[in-house]
């Protein structure tokens, strides 16, 4: 295979369509950052990369284009190779805010080589360093897909215990957790589950414990109830966790979801912590759903 010089790179207009699908709304608002280890491993990958022919400076332009345009912005020629790795740098170093648009813009910007003759990395080379800096994400061409903390936990898609116009207002509000993440707005998304788990809570409300009801109106409330009731189980533990989260995010100091956040000392929910909480949250839902089927048909003790 004859090989294009890194000159021909500047005036290659083959741009194309993007070589990876992911969710749309994320080149709006972004999922979140990229870790600093893959934007300094992939920084090294390209320089392996510029060194394959006779102006490294020519690479450079090349992939200065690509994660500019992972910011929206627009990439002129530097005046001179340590310039232009200057302004790499900045680009990337900006584009890094949106985790898939940086791994976006990294993948095309390599295609282009590849079709053009160089010897780029490849695809399993990227995993392995998104992987090894547990980025979340995972490149399946043509798919970027979540993984890890990034990727939400499966729900069942009915409960056997719940009446059709509960489990609407279950699925409703993890679509709707879904979407104000995808949208950017973490908080939010942590107060749509939150309100779910609240709601969750009061199906428990009229069951038998023992020789009395479980009684409250509130989520602390029934929680104490089936505690007291259901000593020494995985239902009392994971009420005990769930009460600790949920104070915590209640609290003005901590996620600041249902008093106010203190303005001072608050903590900001990001977008990762935001799907580390969703995802925790789902866990525990679906856990107090499949307990509340297994008290209301007799089913043994977990």
């Amino acid at each position: 295979m004859s090989r294009r010089q890194p000159n021909d790179v500047l005036t290659n207009n083959d741009w194309g369509a993007s070589e990876v699908n992911f969710n749309g709304q994320w080149r709006f608002d972004s999922p979140g950052k990229i870790p600093d280890g893959v934007c300094r491993e992939f920084n090294t990958l390209i320089g392996k990369i510029a060194s394959q022919g006779s102006s490294r400076q020519a690479i450079l332009e090349h992939f200065k284009r690509y994660f500019a345009g992972a910011i929206g912005a627009t990439s002129s020629t530097s005046s001179n190779e340590s310039w232009a790795e200057t302004d790499l740098d900045r680009y990337m170093s900006y584009a890094a805010e949106n985790a898939p648009l940086f791994i976006e813009a990294f993948v095309d910007g390599c295609e282009v080589l590849a079709r053009s003759g160089f010897v780029a990395p490849d695809i399993a080379r990227m995993n392995r360093i998104l992987a090894e800096n547990n980025a979340g994400y995972e490149i399946r061409p043509p798919d970027l897909v979540a993984i890890g903390i990034h990727q939400p936990i499966p729900v069942p898609e009915r409960y056997q215990s719940l009446d059709e116009r509960a489990q609407e207002i279950i699925r409703e509000s993890f679509k709707n957790s879904e979407q104000l993440l995808a949208e950017g707005r973490p908080r939010q998304a942590v107060q749509e589950v939150l309100w779910l788990m609240e709601s969750v809570a009061t199906a428990f409300r009229g069951l038998s414990a023992g020789d009395t009801t479980i009684e409250g109106k509130y989520f602390n409330k029934i929680a104490d109830a089936l505690k007291k009731h259901h000593k020494g189980t995985t239902l009392e533990q994971v009420l005990n966790w769930l009460t600790t989260l949920h104070g915590y995010l209640s609290s003005p100091a901590g996620g600041g979801i249902r008093h106010g956040r203190d303005l001072k000392e608050g903590m900001e929910i990001g977008p990762s912590e935001g799907r580390l909480y969703c995802n925790l949250i789902r866990t525990y839902v679906t856990f107090l759903i499949a307990e509340h089927e297994r008290l209301t048909t007799g089913g043994t003790s977990a």
